[in-house]
């Protein structure tokens, strides 16, 4: 992986560049609360064992929720690139087939240039994301810094070329619990996977196999 998680992540980056959202009307991107989050299915709930959210304001609620949904996207990404990464590997069409192994050693093997290629995209593409969704470290005040604006929903970075994303509030709220779902579970595969190989030394593919 990590040259094709790095590369698929690069895929999904690249939503950075899209224009900023326009103000949203759904109850979706309406007052931000703990009570009208979506993200909580039965039999948990609103997951929140150790009370970070309610202990949080409405401003540090949803720099949490960026968070999580970010990181749950890089994971999706992430997952998708050992699979894939692992199982192209060897492949003439890939670097001369120059890159094996672990998908935790790709990145390593990435021949001279592309890897500064990778990190200069991905900076230019998460500079663009915070230009649409933070508010400009010079406009906040000194006690609060990295604020996101007033009316950006996190990760609502106005990325949607398929025109997926409903009109309809609620199918809106499923919409996104179900991304949300999805990432929790990627985050802790692309852990599971992360430790693996690092462990034995093995791609995961190899385990599949095995």
């Amino acid at each position: 992986m990590m040259k094709l998680a790095i590369a698929s992540a690069l895929v999904g980056s690249a939503a950075a560049f899209a224009p900023a959202p326009t103000a949203r009307t759904t109850s979706a991107m309406s007052a931000f609360t703990v009570d009208n989050m979506p993200g909580a299915l039965a039999p948990m709930g609103f997951f929140d064992p150790l009370g970070f959210a309610e202990k949080a304001d409405v401003k540090t609620l949803k720099r949490y929720r960026e968070a999580e949904v970010t990181h749950g996207r890089v994971a999706m990404l992430a997952v998708l690139g050992f699979l894939v990464g692992e199982a192209v590997e060897g492949s003439s069409f890939l670097f001369d087939a120059q890159i094996s192994g672990p998908a935790i050693t790709h990145f390593t093997q990435v021949p001279d240039g592309w890897d500064a290629l990778i990190i200069t995209f991905i900076g230019a593409a998460e500079a663009q994301r915070a230009q649409i969704g933070w508010v400009d470290p010079a406009n906040a005040s000194y006690d609060q810094p990295g604020l996101l604006r007033d009316d950006y929903y996190p990760g609502d970075i106005g990325f949607d070329p398929l025109g997926l994303k409903p009109e309809d509030p609620a199918e809106l709220d499923l919409m996104i619990t179900k991304e949300l779902q999805n990432g929790r579970l990627a985050m802790l595969a692309a852990a599971g996977f992360l430790a693996q190989e690092a462990v034995d030394g093995k791609g995961i593919l190899e385990h599949f196999s095995s």
